[in-house]
């Protein structure tokens, strides 16, 4: 093996990834800002805010893993030239998340009634209910925000993403420090200000990326004159074969840190504040991997749709060697600050919430720890599953991530997660379980349709050369 042949597709990678980084971190840091102000109002606002997000993360993670279906067809009918199927794609790939975010929102909904079953403290429950109520309706623009995002990344438009992204973060960040606290005269919401922040930023970054791509030539003539009920039958199925198995993906792993989430709240509000912090910075430098997985998947669309299956390889090879390089360094950032970063979600001056601030920052501190450890295998499980989304195989993956997340990782997170064993390190070692076996089965998946692929393509250019 030579490592220039990967290596120089680093900057490639990187153009395309690099956006979506920041696009996904803007997620992210809506999330940060949120957990940091609300820390500064004790921990069991922020477990609230933890408790109420587990059902967010839960219908997130159905609608953006739909989503993703839009890109790979995208990508592949960019790469074949061919503007008719690309718009048809998009257009029943919208139309999809607009259904399918409604009927998420009124699942959360629905399910509110389930924190007073769930043995959380009362004092979370009662927080989180006000807060959940507003924040669920954001679900809406923000996934019919992802499929439109879906779509710029599919023609290699990701920038326009991450500027709709960093506007609804300014747009954040003002709002919850105006909302949260009362500041300049506006109510002092707490919590509830952070939910209108969240849900006015949505529908501004939702407007901002419409608006965006309806002035560029490229994308221009996709996102207008949509006749969004004048659909196929056939197309409908084809998207939603490919999104029901990538929502159900992203499901499964987002489940278990959904899991990991509960399992502390049964340990009490400390532990759950905890849990919060460390998930929230894992969560960052997962961000980035994302952007690698889209990268991936607009990369072997096209080499996919060019029917260059060598290269394809190659190129995916690449971008799976750039991520375990990204996830080492955020292992050691881990690693060397794991007591550190957990005390900036928490306010040691506040002296009647001192004692649960330490404890709070003495439990996520080891959560880092178990965070360090995981970096490359939850880095190259999303990486690699975003080159199986390329090649449109997501069927068996499907299985793949159930085995790895619910058979393997939660019964490890129940077990040492009790208080009688390891608490929420044990946790945490369930979630390690679940993204190795994840990560190995994947890799193993992906090695062998490409070996397969190159195989086969080599062997129809023999028979055409024979009887040519």
């Amino acid at each position: 093996m030579v490592l220039s042949h990967y290596t120089k597709e680093f900057k490639q990678n990187w153009i395309l990834a690099a956006p979506v980084m920041l696009g996904m971190l803007g997620h992210t840091f809506v999330q940060f800002v949120d957990n940091i102000m609300v820390g500064q109002l004790g921990t069991a606002q922020l477990a609230a805010v933890s408790l109420g997000n587990s059902f967010m993360f839960i219908a997130m993670s159905i609608g953006i893993g739909f989503s993703t279906a839009i890109t790979p067809l995208i990508a592949e009918a960019d790469a074949a030239k061919n503007f008719s199927v690309g718009k048809s794609s998009f257009k029943h790939g919208l139309f999809l998340c607009l259904i399918l975010s409604v009927i998420l929102f009124l699942l959360v909904l629905l399910a509110k009634p389930l924190l007073y079953f769930m043995k959380q403290p009362v004092e979370v429950v009662e927080l989180a209910i006000p807060y959940l109520n507003l924040v669920a309706v954001s679900l809406i623009p923000l996934i019919v925000f992802q499929a439109f995002k879906q779509f710029s990344d599919g023609l290699s438009m990701t920038k326009y993403p991450m500027y709709a992204t960093l506007i609804a973060n300014i747009v954040n960040i003002v709002l919850n420090y105006l909302l949260i606290f009362g500041k300049f005269g506006c109510p002092k919401l707490g919590i509830v200000g952070a939910a209108y922040g969240t849900l006015v930023s949505r529908l501004i970054m939702l407007a901002y990326l419409w608006w965006l791509l309806s002035k560029k030539e490229k994308s221009r003539a996709y996102v207008t004159n949509i006749k969004l009920f004048v659909l196929s039958k056939v197309r409908l199925i084809k998207v939603f074969n490919l999104g029901y198995p990538s929502a159900m993906q992203m499901f499964f792993e987002v489940a278990i840190f959904t899991a990991a989430i509960w399992l502390s709240g049964l340990l009490g509000k400390n532990p759950q504040a905890a849990n919060q912090i460390a998930l929230n910075l894992a969560s960052m430098t997962f961000m980035v991997a994302m952007g690698l997985s889209v990268a991936a998947m607009i990369r072997v669309g096209n080499q996919k749709g060019l029917q260059q299956y060598f290269e394809l390889r190659r190129i995916a090879f690449s971008i799976f060697l750039l991520a375990t390089l990204l996830a080492t360094v955020f292992g050691l950032v881990f690693y060397l600050f794991h007591d550190q970063l957990p005390k900036l979600y928490v306010n040691y001056g506040d002296a009647l919430n001192l004692k649960d601030n330490i404890e709070v920052v003495k439990i996520a501190s080891q959560l880092m720890l178990a965070a360090a450890v995981f970096q490359i295998s939850d880095s190259l499980q999303v990486v690699v599953l975003g080159a199986l989304r390329g090649l449109q195989d997501v069927k068996i993956p499907t299985l793949i991530t159930f085995l790895a997340y619910w058979i393997i990782g939660f019964p490890v997170s129940y077990y040492l997660g009790k208080e009688e064993a390891y608490g929420s390190f044990g946790i945490w070692l369930g979630l390690l379980a679940g993204l190795t076996s994840a990560a190995i089965l994947l890799f193993i998946r992906f090695n062998y349709l490409t070996k397969r692929l190159i195989l086969n393509s080599t062997s129809d250019k023999k028979t055409n050369y024979g009887t040519s």
